[in-house]
């Protein structure tokens, strides 16, 4: 068993929360006093970073997702965004290992970040998220990770990891993120951006954040997905013609804004776009998994950074209808990958 560390004055009441179905959850607020010196040359001072360990045995694994994931990976009081993965019998299964999760530096979580209204919070990088992961590992004083499974940004912040310290983590798996963000990914998050930016301006920033994630989800899913799901006949509201995807998308971008803040959804997003990390620098065993019809990292993309990689690699190409979004639909496809980083059976016994 992997030791959790030893609870100090830095945590939260809610540590020690109750887990599901017979696994432990322990979560706190980590507070880092002083200033932190940002990658990009900011400085905050006096963060606080939320974590979340779900398990108390086995290896100690970090799981970290897109922009929008948060340190709430099982379920628990409130469903987890990776709640299909990770929890008891699951891919990353919480009776055999523990499985760490943060909410993000400049997110819309419990981690240091912008508030609504507040336009001067500093750029974040990959390499801010991975010292903050790196504070918490000491802080629990748990030893090196057995593995980081990151998917989209949390990909990104993996790679950043494994470059600072390799000492550790013994294997990182990098799903649907490069090295570097590609042009026409970014030219599609600059408009989400500048959407934002101009409703921040005019005092409407959750119109402005409802029509850039309507605008994002369409860089999600593949076009096969929308050309199955989406053929059906417009119909008329308030005057005017709706398409069945229009009111898909519509209703994804309500039901962001009502829960992100806009500042933060801008924070991340350039986060995504000012990420380079030096993959010849990387000597961790990775595990790379492109997704064919993902039209955010294309496949050329990881090929191209398999081929940068210092140390062991794999890469596996898998085909979706989910596109980027596969790691959060692909269940059965990604338990036998998360099990071998583990170095465990593909089945529980």
């Amino acid at each position: 068993m992997i030791g959790v560390g030893k609870p100090g004055p830095s945590l939260s009441p809610a540590d020690g929360a109750a887990g599901i179905a017979g696994s432990p959850v322990r979560e706190g607020i980590l507070e880092l006093p002083g200033t932190l010196r940002l990658h990009f040359g900011g400085r905050l001072d006096n963060v606080r970073v939320a974590w979340r360990l779900s398990g108390d045995r086995g290896p100690l694994v970090a799981a970290l997702g897109g922009i929008s994931a948060g340190r709430q990976v099982a379920n628990g009081a409130t469903k987890g965004w990776w709640s299909e993965v990770v929890g008891p019998g699951g891919s990353l299964d919480t009776e055999r290992c523990q499985v760490l999760g943060l909410d993000f530096l400049g997110g819309s979580g419990a981690t240091t970040g912008p508030q609504a209204g507040q336009n001067t919070f500093p750029s974040v990088s990959a390499y801010d998220q991975a010292e903050l992961l790196r504070r918490v590992l000491e802080h629990l004083d748990c030893g090196p990770l057995q593995a980081i499974v990151g998917a989209s940004y949390g990909g990104m912040v993996a790679l950043a990891f494994a470059e600072r310290w390799p000492e550790l983590v013994r294997h990182i798996v990098v799903i649907s993120a490069a090295d570097r963000a590609h042009p026409l990914s970014t030219a599609w998050r600059s408009v989400q951006r500048a959407m934002v930016r101009y409703a921040l301006k005019r005092s409407d920033g959750p119109e402005g954040l409802r029509l850039a994630r309507a605008l994002a989800m369409t860089t999600y899913r593949s076009s096969d997905e929308f050309a199955a799901r989406f053929g059906g006949e417009p119909v008329q509201v308030d005057g005017h013609f709706q398409f069945p995807v229009e009111a898909y998308l519509l209703a994804r971008g309500d039901a962001y804004a009502a829960s992100y803040v806009p500042e933060a959804f801008v924070c991340l997003s350039e986060s995504i776009d000012l990420h380079r990390v030096d993959a010849t620098r990387i000597r961790v065993p990775t595990t790379l998994v492109a997704i064919r019809e993902d039209q955010l990292v294309p496949l050329d993309d990881m090929r191209a950074l398999r081929g940068r990689l210092a140390g062991p690699v794999e890469l596996v190409e898998l085909s979706s209808l989910y596109g980027h979004d596969a790691f959060l639909k692909e269940h059965a496809a990604l338990r036998p990958l998360f099990a071998k980083a583990l170095g465990l059976p593909a089945e529980a016994p």
